[in-house]
């Protein structure tokens, strides 16, 4: 496969180390994209192995793999376990996932993820849904306006902001990227306004796609489709979405911490695997999409502890 800027995997061979391939095992790679991870994943496997990938943006599905090895499911990760059971899987080896959004989606103006260019407020990954960043300009109350500039973007000023965008649009339809920059002009100091406005969008693209509840669903389904021993590749590039992936590793869960026994103990379903990886200076300078890229690998507990008897 010819690596264009869409297939330029970040952490491309640190991801895929991760999952430890077995010649023969069965792989999902949950964020397919460009393909390249998942071209990879496909070069190491022997001919016995099989690729699973999911992706709902149907601009992915032009980058299917002619392989019998791989089959791609148009669907959200976060029905992984009713779809590899669709497909008569019901354990795998190792999962990978890639957040956020791909180079393909931000370098096409008209998707509206990027604020390099003008382009009406969309954001959507799934095009067939029915949230977009134009309804939740446009629609949402103040305080929900506000409570999403406030958690996703991590913003001080949101709750101003927020008031901001209800006033003009009693007036004035806000319909494009660029109307919304001059709406919130006046939070846009010079000097940090490309980090602001990345902020606002994140945080609007965030509630268009309910990212943070597909990755927590998707997270919580992973103990139970992994092999023992199997493996999790997940790179995350906001703190957001690190700060989840870090404590259900950790805890398996995403707050407060697991019940322990009477000798202060507690069993998780999933331990870490070597420290946090970030790119180096060479891959930032070759791909900058990769400067804020995090990877944290996991591994399945081999076993479980059997419940003591009533």
């Amino acid at each position: 496969m010819e690596m264009t800027a869409y297939h330029n995997p970040v952490l491309l061979h640190e991801t895929v180390d991760g999952l430890a391939i077995k010649k023969d095992g069965v792989y999902v790679d949950v964020t397919f994209g460009g393909g390249g991870h998942s071209q990879e994943i496909l070069n190491r496997l022997g001919e016995n192995g099989k690729l699973y990938a999911f992706d709902q943006d149907k601009d992915a599905l032009d980058n299917a793999i002619d392989d019998p090895r791989f089959t791609l499911i148009h669907e959200n990760f976060r029905y992984i376990k009713r779809f590899l059971r669709f497909h008569g899987v019901k354990e795998v080896d190792g999962i990978l996932a890639d957040f956020g959004v791909s180079s393909h989606q931000f370098d096409v103006a008209e998707r509206g993820f990027s604020t390099r260019f003008e382009a009406n407020l969309d954001m959507r990954m799934n095009q067939n849904s029915q949230l977009s960043a134009y309804h939740v300009v446009n629609e949402y109350e103040e305080e929900q306006l506000r409570q999403v500039l406030s958690q996703y973007g991590e913003l001080r000023a949101a709750p101003a902001m927020a008031r901001l965008i209800v006033e003009h649009r009693k007036n004035e339809v806000i319909k494009t990227s660029e109307q919304l920059k001059k709406v919130l002009q006046k939070f846009l100091a010079p000097k940090h306004e490309n980090k602001i406005l990345a902020q606002i969008y994140q945080a609007i693209r965030i509630e268009v796609n309910q990212e943070i509840e597909a990755l927590k669903e998707f997270l919580q389904q992973t103990p139970e489709i992994l092999k023992p021993k199997g493996r999790l590749s997940l790179i995350s590039y906001h703190s957001l979405e690190d700060r989840l992936v870090k404590r259900f590793i950790r805890n398996g869960l995403f707050e407060g911490e697991p019940e322990r026994d009477v000798f202060g103990h507690f069993e998780v379903p999933l331990k870490k695997v070597g420290g946090l990886i970030v790119p180096t200076k060479e891959e930032i300078k070759l791909n900058n999409r990769a400067r804020s890229a995090k990877l944290r690998i996991a591994e399945k507990a081999n076993s479980q502890k059997p419940k003591a008897k009533s």
